[in-house]
């Protein structure tokens, strides 16, 4: 047993409590005494209300299901559904139009589009690979990845030349397009150099030439051979081309070109939700001491790689001279988000008159804590130059929900001494209630509302829950063709525009989860900055190199006003069912089920036996796929919805996940730490918890994964003892 700290009305886990006293509060101006006093508070003023709105949702999901049970089997009408929603308050009246106002944001929200990373933070080495992703090497990612193809230009045990050669092949292009010299191509360029301010480079052929657009040369470096660096812009995202005759990278062309690093992530998100498995105290202080560390700007890792010993911290800022010759930093850095868990968590980390308390009012406290270190800098490793705190806030259902957690942060900022509306809200319109009324939800967050961001994986595991009752839901790539969900992305998008988002916050896309896949996302994932995403999420920082290239081709800003003038989505689309209203053949119904079941194994057997909250799993085809809950949430739900309208059967589900668990098995079996499962499945935990997550999935509040996930998880803690 932990054990626990009595201060008034709460008991703490003695862990939780050393770290809150020991490393949290020190340099900063609070108390312990006044902390815990200030949290017990809010406690006594809003727990209850935490309450009340998840009996709200449980009773909108009775009503729900009763509404949709009545109408299964006839004619859909889109007409009595609103009526009947607007009737429950699950549909709000139109608020009137605003302007959104948050003050102090950083200008990687306000003006600087690019790409946004999510990672665990409960990984020190990934949190910090993460925080150092702000640059990247274009000519590293185009070499390391299948950009180009390995069967003709090898990777090797050592550099391959004609390998190397596409490499630049893919950098010239890169530059000529993003910033092209006034003629010729920077593949023929001799050597750069400086006159009367501007930047000039002398091709092969002999002849000068100065940037087409002058104005995107705006910093350089030199020594004693020359300029060592020449700092670009476009689209307000930075190009280094990094020069040195002697590296035998820079031997290889006629400019000395040695790499050419460029602004990748501008943000990211360090999760506490979705990608990790934190389901007790210890957990808990693992991911609050990393975020702790990023905010001080002290987190450092320890690692082996590949026989070498490797020592991360966090990058230092960099330094040019402008064209001029005065002296500025850029920051080495990404801003970083963090990600609280949503309103229906509780934890045992602390209780509160004997009663565990809402675990999002422990992450609120607890990293708006941390990141005062980082408010009270003036120099060095800062985070938010603005002096603001972003918290992105997940799976809210409504505007009620929105802002309940305002008020939430209120009483954190008066708790901690913060000016008002120092932390920011990201708004996650994963939910069907946010979705329906997303203006109303911004709304109730105007003065904090820094990102409104969509995730199909979510949106679509609570689209089918909500609709349980009416019938059978289409196969998940046909979902993907739906209405609803062409008019969800876009009404994101055209709501942002209206409430004034274009320079002041974000609009943002969901996850590409193929993290191998690198030449397949260049090619496709330009539709994100193409539907008006000033940011989208990228699984690595290797990912965020090449999605900044499509921030490169693609001017937002001026997408957005082109996006202004046309007519924005309907409600009425995104209420629109996915329903399933064909005949299935048997092979097509054996694949869906074989796919999301293998998948939902793929996740939980990590998650369950080694705590891990997000990995690359590999799917039924051995393609890894980026997973995390959001992953699990729709995988579940939908074959919990077969299973509920009789399209599969109890034991053909059963018989599924034990074949499915031999093949997870046979994929995990080079993992030391991997424990089977088959053929005992009774004993093994982690196929239990999988089971449960289907055949008591309907039942599951929203369809969430978590409760089944966590009670299974402390199961395998306990008994690991």
């Amino acid at each position: 047993m932990n054990q626990m700290v009595t201060v008034g009305a709460l008991n703490i886990n003695r862990v939780l409590y050393d770290f809150i006293k020991n490393e949290a509060l020190p340099q900063t101006p609070m108390t312990e005494k006044h902390f815990w006093e200030a949290f017990e508070r809010t406690l006594q003023k809003l727990v209850l209300k935490n309450l009340s709105l998840l009996q709200t949702r449980d009773l909108m999901q009775t009503k729900l299901d009763a509404w949709y049970l009545s109408q299964r089997g006839k004619d859909f009408s889109q007409e009595a559904q609103k009526v009947f929603l607007k009737g429950i308050g699950y549909l709000v009246d139109e608020v009137e139009d605003f302007v959104i106002n948050p003050l102090h944001v950083d200008p990687e929200i306000t003006s600087v589009a690019g790409p946004q990373l999510v990672v665990p933070s409960d990984n020190a080495r990934y949190a910090l690979n993460a925080a150092n992703a702000r640059w990247g090497s274009l000519l590293d990612v185009f070499y390391g990845t299948d950009m180009i193809d390995e069967t003709l230009y090898p990777k090797g045990n050592t550099y391959n030349p004609q390998r190397g050669e596409q490499v630049f092949a893919l950098t010239y292009a890169f530059l000529d397009d993003a910033v092209p010299l006034e003629s010729g191509s920077y593949e023929v360029v001799k050597k750069f150099f400086l006159k009367d301010k501007k930047l000039l480079a002398e091709l092969k052929s002999g002849y000068q030439v100065g940037l087409k657009n002058p104005e995107k040369f705006v910093g350089y470096l030199e020594n004693e051979a020359g300029i060592s660096s020449i700092l670009l812009k476009n689209n307000g995202l930075h190009v280094e081309i990094q020069i040195d005759r002697n590296h035998f990278i820079g031997q290889t062309n006629s400019a000395g070109i040695k790499d050419v690093v460029i602004e990748s992530a501008t943000s990211a998100i360090q999760d506490c939700e979705d990608s990790v498995s934190a389901v007790d105290a210890s957990d808990k202080v693992g991911i609050y001491r990393n975020w702790n560390g990023l905010m001080r700007g002290n987190l450092e890792a320890v690692f082996e790689n590949k026989g070498k010993t490797i020592h991360r911290k966090l990058n230092p800022d960099k330094t040019f001279l402008t064209p001029e010759g005065e002296t500025f930093t850029l920051k080495g850095r990404v801003l970083l988000l963090v990600r609280n868990v949503g309103i229906h968590m509780y934890t045992d980390a602390v209780t509160f008159k004997g009663e565990p308390i809402p675990e999002g009012f422990l992450d609120a406290f607890v990293t708006s804590l941390c990141a005062i270190h980082d408010l009270q800098k003036n120099e060095g490793l800062r985070n938010s130059v603005e002096g603001s705190i972003y918290i992105v806030k997940p799976k809210c259902h409504g505007p009620q929900e929105i802002a309940f957690v305002s008020e939430l942060f209120d009483s954190v900022e008066e708790a901690l001494g913060l000016a008002p509306k120092t932390i920011k809200m990201g708004i996650m319109d994963e939910e069907r209630r946010t979705s329906a009324n997303l203006k109303a939800c911004i709304a109730q967050a105007k003065e904090r509302v820094f990102f409104i961001n969509t995730g199909f994986l979510d949106r679509t595991g609570d689209e089918i829950h909500s609709v349980m009752e009416l019938g059978a839901v289409l196969p998940k790539e046909e979902i993907k063709k739906a209405i609803w969900l062409g008019a969800y992305e876009n009404q994101n998008v055209d709501v942002g525009i209206e409430a004034g988002f274009v320079g002041h916050a974000q609009i943002g896309k969901g996850m590409w989860t193929m993290p191998d896949l690198m030449k397949k996302m260049v090619e496709l994932k330009i539709a994100h900055p193409l539907s008006g995403a000033n940011t989208a999420w990228v699984p690595s920082p290797t990912a965020a190199t090449l999605h900044a290239l499509h921030y490169h081709q693609v001017d937002v800003p001026a997408k957005l006003q082109a996006i202004k003038a046309r007519i924005p989505a309907k409600v009425d689309d995104i209420l629109t069912p996915p329903m399933l209203t064909r005949v299935l053949t048997s092979e097509e119904i054996q694949k869906e089920i074989e796919n999301n079941i293998q998948s939902i194994l793929g996740y939980v057997v990590r998650w369950i036996d080694q705590g891990i909250g997000c990995s690359k799993v590999p799917d039924i085809n051995n393609v890894e796929l980026m997973e995390d809950r959001a992953t699990l949430r729709i995988s579940s739900q939908h074959v919990a919805n077969w299973l509920h309208h009789g399209i599969v059967s109890i034991p053909q589900v059963q018989e599924v996940f034990e074949k499915m668990a031999v093949i997870v098995d046979e994929q995990n079996s080079k993992d030391i730490n991997y424990q089977p499962m088959a053929p005992n499945f009774e004993s093994s935990i982690a196929f239990q918890a999988a089971l449960d997550l289907v055949f008591k999935g309907r039942n599951e509040p929203n369809g969430y994964t978590e409760f089944i996930l966590h009670r299974r998880r402390r199961e395998v803690k306990l008994h690991n003892r």
